[in-house]
C-alpha cells in the first residue's frame, strides 16, 4: 500500500515538473516591456517616469 502512495506521488511529481518546463505565452513580449535602466514595467507607448535616471 505505502509503495502505491510512493509511486503515486513521484508520478505527480513528475507531471508538475512537465508544467513547470512550460512557457507561458507572450513571456519574451512582456520581459520587453520593462524599463532598461530602472526595470519597472511601462505601461502604454510613452517613455519611462524615471528618463534615465536610474543608478
Amino acid at each position: 500500500m505505502i509503495t502505491k502512495i510512493v509511486f503515486l506521488f513521484l508520478i505527480f511529481m513528475g507531471v508538475l515538473a512537465m508544467f513547470g518546463k512550460l512557457r507561458l505565452p507572450g513571456a519574451k513580449r512582456l520581459a520587453s516591456k520593462k524599463c532598461p535602466n530602472c526595470g519597472r514595467y511601462r505601461i502604454g507607448k510613452g517613455p519611462c517616469p524615471c528618463s534615465g535616471k536610474a543608478s
